[in-house]
C-alpha cells in the first residue's frame, strides 16, 4: 500500500481487483488499516482529479451469468445438490457485497462529503462481507462444490447501477430492501440446511451471517435517516413521517414491483426500522 494513499484511493483498488479471493483478502487489509488509524484520510482535501469510480468493477468472467428470470431453481435444501446451488448462490451475493461496500465508499463519501463514521460503517460492512464470502466459499468447496461451478445473476449490481448517483436510493434499495430482504428468507434458510443434516452451513448462517447482515441493513437505515436529518432544520426529529415518506418515494422510484412479505419484522426493528417503513410498499398497487 503506497504511502499516502487515502481511503477513497485504497477503496479503487478493491472494485478493479478482479479475483474475488483477493478482493476480498485486500478489503480486509484496507480495512485493519483504515480502522487503525493507519491510513489517515478519506479522500483527498487539495484541489486533484476527482477518481474514475467504474460503473462495473472488475470480475472475473468464470462465473456463468444468466438473467434472473433463467436461474435454475436452488431447492430446499433437502439434497447435496440443491445444499450446494443455495450455497453458491450465497457466495456470488457475497461477492457482489464487497463491491457494493467500496463501491458507496468511493462513490458517495467524497461527493456528499459525508462523515467519518460513514466510513467506519462501511468499512466494516466491507470487511465483514469478505469475511462472508471467503468462509461460505471454503464452505461450497467441503460440498464439494466451488464458486463458479453454477451460473448465477448480476441483479444486485443492477440495482448498483440504477441507484450510482443518488446516495438516498443507494442506501434505501441496496441496504434497506435487498439486504432486508436476506434478513426476511435467511432463517428460514437456516432451518432448511438443519433439516437436511447441514449443521455446519446452518451454524454459519446463524453465527456469522445472519447477525452481521442486522448491522449492515442497520447502516442503511441510520445514514439515511442522517441524510434526511441533514436536509433539514437542526435538531429534527429523524423518525419522522417525512422521513418514511422519503423512503417509500425512493424505493417506488428505484425498485421494481412490490416487496415480497412475509417480513422478519424483529429482525428489521433490531436494524432500527419498523413495519411502517416496508408494509405499505407490499401492496401490489403502489397508488394506494
Amino acid at each position: 500500500m503506497s504511502d499516502g494513499e487515502t481511503l477513497v484511493e485504497a477503496a479503487l483498488r478493491v472494485l478493479n481487483t478482479p479475483d474475488p479471493v483477493e478482493k476480498a483478502k485486500l478489503g480486509d487489509q484496507i480495512a485493519n488499516k483504515w480502522l487503525q488509524g493507519l491510513i489517515s484520510n478519506a479522500y483527498h482535501t487539495s484541489q486533484q482529479p476527482d477518481i474514475v469510480v467504474p460503473d462495473r468493477p472488475a470480475r472475473l468472467t468464470n462465473v456463468k451469468l444468466v438473467s434472473p428470470s433463467l436461474m435454475p431453481k436452488l431447492g430446499k435444501a433437502g439434497s447435496l445438490q440443491s445444499r450446494q446451488a443455495i450455497v453458491h448462490s450465497l457466495v456470488h451475493t457475497e461477492s457482489w457485497a464487497i463491491d457494493l461496500s467500496w463501491d458507496i465508499i468511493a462513490r458517495f463519501g467524497k461527493q456528499e462529503l459525508m462523515p467519518r463514521e460513514f466510513f467506519d460503517d462501511f468499512v466494516r460492512v466491507a470487511q465483514d462481507e469478505g469475511r462472508h464470502f471467503t468462509l461460505l466459499a471454503a464452505r461450497l468447496e467441503e460440498l464439494g462444490s466451488f464458486y463458479g461451478a453454477l451460473p448465477a445473476h448480476d441483479g444486485l449490481w443492477d440495482s448498483a447501477v440504477a441507484t450510482s448517483k443518488d446516495l438516498f436510493a443507494r442506501l434505501a434499495v441496496e441496504h434497506c430492501v435487498h439486504e432486508a430482504r436476506g434478513l426476511d428468507v435467511l432463517p428460514t434458510t437456516i432451518s432448511r440446511f438443519r433439516n437436511g443434516g447441514d449443521n455446519d452451513t446452518a451454524d454459519l448462517l446463524e453465527k456469522v451471517v445472519y447477525p452481521e447482515e442486522i448491522t449492515h441493513c442497520a447502516a442503511g437505515v441510520k445514514w439515511f435517516k442522517y441524510l434526511c436529518s441533514r436536509s433539514k432544520a437542526p435538531n429534527g426529529d429523524d423518525e419522522s413521517d417525512e422521513v418514511i415518506e422519503k423512503f417509500h418515494e425512493i424505493v417506488r422510484a428505484y425498485f421494481r414491483g412490490p416487496l415480497k412479505p412475509p417480513f422478519n419484522e424483529a429482525a428489521r426493528i433490531s436494524a432500527g426500522f419498523g413495519p411502517q417503513w416496508y408494509e405499505p410498499l407490499a401492496v401490489k398497487d403502489f397508488s394506494k
